[in-house]
């Protein structure tokens, strides 16, 4: 049995930039994937000449120079910049909430006018906001909170606003300006051939094993590598010892049309709480596509049950404490290092992802 210096569980962004920094260093690498492809949720897949973001929309974003210049050196980068639209039973609203907003929902055209409706609406919300629908309020108003958030955040979470904690919505970008850029960082693009070309570059050289489940062989696994890297759900690890972890999982539905430009932009919110999807994503805006033909997805959010996919860890005080009870159970790992947005518990932008494996290479492995 071949011997590695590191067994990678899991073929997503964390573990590329594992892989990528091991071979710098000359060490070798395999790969466990239980997909079929490489690439965790950032794999795209061709269709009619378009790359489909098949586990939902990525676009990068970064503040951080070193990051920006590790994926540059990768892949060759696109200037798209990412401004969604917002639909509410047919009208149209640009995200995140800006001038353009206000301008379509009010009939106003100065930011003062904005700033006097939403100050006024606010008051509705007195003392502490108790629950999501207040905090909304107490942020951007009534307007905005029916319109623009209720129904989504309804759909995305499957519960009522009023029985979701404030927590979930701290802050909500308000611009009183006329942008419509939905990120505030300084470099964004998507990979010219989608994402895939960086997945290539990251895991070039790794021996790989795909469509295996690294669980159902977890001992002979174990023993093929100095040091093992896992980024899958890490209450899976330990059989659920303690009890499942929550999570809410996405469900896409992807439709070839025969149709050159369906609805003008990349990403389409559906805001109201009657249309069953969250959103639209026509993958050809991505990368300014002009084939005479389009892929559309509509994302679902879903309650995560066995044997569906994992995407967002639900970090209320419940799961928190049973994630903190493994993070235990890890910490005592001699050979195992748990990390990703599965193995933390945690949601990570891509860019954080780099940054936390870049980290982690640098404080536990090379």
């Amino acid at each position: 049995m071949k011997k590695y210096d590191f067994l990678l569980v899991g073929g997503g962004l964390f573990n590329g930039v594992i892989a990528n920094e091991a071979r710098k260093k000359g060490k070798t690498c395999l790969v466990i994937e239980k997909r079929d492809v490489l690439g965790g949720n950032i794999y795209c897949r061709e269709v009619e000449g378009i790359m489909v973001h098949e586990y939902g929309a990525h676009i990068f974003h970064t503040s951080n120079e070193e990051v920006w210049k590790y994926v540059n050196d990768l892949a060759e980068f696109n200037h798209y910049i990412n401004c969604p639209v917002a639909n509410y039973h047919g009208e149209t609203y640009n995200l995140p909430f800006n001038m353009n907003t206000f301008s379509k929902m009010w009939g106003i055209s100065k930011p003062e006018e904005a700033k006097k409706i939403i100050e006024e609406q606010r008051k509705e919300i007195t003392g502490e906001p108790q629950n999501l629908e207040e905090q909304a309020i107490s942020l951007v108003g009534t307007d905005v909170y029916e319109k623009l958030i209720k129904g989504y955040t309804m759909k995305q979470w499957g519960r009522e606003c009023k029985d979701l904690p404030a927590s979930i919505i701290k802050r909500l970008p308000v611009r009183y300006i006329y942008d419509n850029n939905y990120f505030n960082d300084p470099h964004q693009g998507i990979p010219k051939g989608g994402y895939n070309v960086l997945i290539e570059k990251l895991y070039e050289g790794c021996d790989v094993k795909l469509g295996t489940d690294f669980l159902e062989d977890k001992e002979t696994y174990l023993n093929m590598a100095d040091k093992v890297i896992y980024t899958g759900t890490i209450d899976s690890f330990y059989d659920y010892c303690y009890g499942k972890l929550e999570y809410r999982s996405l469900r896409f539905e992807h439709e070839l049309l025969d149709e050159e430009n369906h609805q003008g932009v990349a990403v389409m919110n559906y805001t109201d709480g009657e249309t069953p999807y969250t959103r639209k994503i026509e993958h050809k805006h991505f990368e300014f596509g002009t084939q005479e033909k389009t892929v559309v997805t509509k994302e679902y959010s879903a309650e995560w049950e066995d044997g569906m996919e994992p995407y967002y860890p639900v970090n209320d005080k419940k799961n928190s404490r049973l994630f903190e009870k493994y993070k235990e159970l890890g910490e005592k790992e001699e050979k195992v290092l748990f990390g990703g947005r599965l193995g933390e518990y945690k949601y990570y932008d891509m860019d954080k992802v780099i940054e936390s494996a870049l980290k982690f290479v640098k404080e536990k492995l090379l």
